[in-house]
């Protein structure tokens, strides 16, 4: 005799898949994970501070 399967379960796994893969594939496509936006925005923050630092008035 074969398995049952919950038909609603497995749309919903298959849908979640798709856009895992989707979400995946246009990260690849354009560029930084949200770490590296915030880690590169806090370098040139930091940047920006030490050169105003050195300013004369």
């Amino acid at each position: 005799m074969s398995k049952v399967v919950n038909l609603n379960r497995f749309r919903k796994q298959k849908s979640r898949d798709e856009k895992r893969r989707e979400g995946d594939t246009n990260a690849a496509q354009h560029g930084l994970t949200k770490a590296q936006k915030t880690l590169a925005k806090a370098r040139t923050d930091k940047e920006r501070r030490d050169l105003d630092g050195h300013e004369r008035e």
